[in-house]
């Protein structure tokens, strides 16, 4: 089927189920992409069918797939509206998977790719499946661990998903942790074509150092330590026990972010009467974020859930900036304890407070820590290497028809 240029790689379509800014699945497929069409020539092979109209590059095309709502799976930024898919009831499950059958053979009549990769197990993968009958087209799933979560709580969506990942001819997953849970929920059976393939940043936007003088003097925060925390207000991210550890931290607590926890959250630290917590809200330049891994001396992941693997905790490695986090989900797969970051238990601000303080006071620990957060990214999470992965899962495709 694969019609080629004589560079031996495949047409692919990701297929993707929520519009690309705003959370770390739609960052994974971006720069996936991006990173296949500028090191492993993938020009004029790579195309995006999603419920997103923008095109991130003008390399990259985008097929908007008509969805009737756009649900989520635990909260994103962008869709603070959306229901949740265990809101949503028969019909509407229904009208979403035609939604997702229409838009996918129209993108693949028009795109005529030889793989779809399919971005969560979802209601877009029932789709692929049903593509891969009628049109025969191979396709692969990737989980990003929130999907897996979902499902664990609304066996609705169990059948179906499970007929897709069975059909796949491929299966990745962002980290040891939802790859366990993925098999352990779906058969066995499936351990042999999955393997695990982890989110990475682009680490051209993390220098080795960044001069963030004028940020700090703009957020009122010359001569504090700061501890940082960035993403989704939710309670699954466990940010509550960041503020309940502010009144014991010896510096400023920065919160940047928004979601539905936020007004929550808020109403704590007043309610505490925190001087030493500031709530930033959402940042739409990711720049700025990124400027703030800098700025910070702690990055503080206090979350409550199993995390597939936290993009944030990898960005604030790759900034040299010491991670302390909860020892649930994918973050273990980064994480060296004592060495290039810290781990403590969930649901516990007293550990949150001795950690954070521990490092403001010993800025040779801090910096070790930093340095070694940063070596681990370059080693394991860069998006080129990732590409060199998913590169050779599409060629081994092709090749083994």
């Amino acid at each position: 089927m694969m019609k080629g240029n004589g560079n031996g790689r495949p047409k692919i379509l990701f297929l993707y189920d929520f519009p690309l800014h705003g959370g770390g699945s739609g960052a994974y497929v971006k720069y996936l992409a991006l990173r296949l069409v500028e090191r492993y020539h993938y020009k004029d092979k790579i195309a995006i069918a999603a419920p997103e109209k923008h095109v991130f590059d003008p390399r990259i095309p985008i097929f908007p797939i008509k969805l009737p709502q756009i649900p989520v799976f635990i909260g994103r930024p962008g869709l603070p509206k959306s229901k949740r898919y265990a809101e949503l009831n028969p019909s509407e499950i229904a009208d979403l998977y035609k939604g997702f059958i229409d838009g996918t053979i129209e993108a693949v009549n028009s795109f005529k790719p030889d793989i779809i990769h399919v971005h969560h197990v979802a209601v877009n993968s029932w789709a692929a499946r049903f593509v891969r009958s009628i049109f025969g087209i191979k396709f692969i799933v990737t989980s990003h661990g929130s999907c897996i979560h979902a499902i664990s709580r609304d066996r609705r969506y169990f059948r179906l998903s499970r007929d897709a990942l069975n059909a796949a001819s491929a299966i990745t997953v962002v980290s040891g942790d939802t790859r366990a849970k993925l098999i352990k929920m779906f058969g066995t059976n499936l351990s042999q074509k999955t393997r695990t393939i982890p989110g990475g940043i682009p680490l051209s936007m993390f220098p080795i150092r960044k001069n963030t003088d004028g940020l700090r003097k703009e957020l009122g925060l010359q001569g504090k330590k700061i501890a940082l925390f960035t993403g989704r207000i939710i309670s699954e991210k466990g940010v509550a026990y960041l503020v309940k550890a502010a009144k014991n931290i010896h510096g400023q607590v920065v919160i940047a972010g928004d979601g539905p926890q936020k007004k929550f959250l808020e109403q704590m630290i007043k309610d505490m009467n925190l001087k030493n917590v500031t709530m930033l809200g959402f940042f739409n330049d990711p720049a700025k974020v990124i400027d703030l891994y800098y700025l910070s001396d702690v990055f503080v992941s206090p979350a409550v859930w199993d995390e597939p693997l936290g993009l944030t905790t990898i960005e604030a490695m790759a900034s040299s900036t010491p991670v302390i986090v909860t020892r649930k989900g994918g973050t273990v797969m980064a994480i060296k304890d004592g060495v290039n970051g810290i781990f403590v238990r969930p649901r516990n601000s007293k550990e949150i407070v001795r950690e954070v303080n521990g490092l403001f006071t010993n800025e040779e620990k801090c910096r070790k820590m930093g340095l070694a957060a940063r070596k681990t990214v370059e080693e394991k999470f860069t998006w080129t290497k990732i590409a060199e992965r998913f590169d050779s899962v599409y060629r081994g495709l092709v090749r083994n028809k």
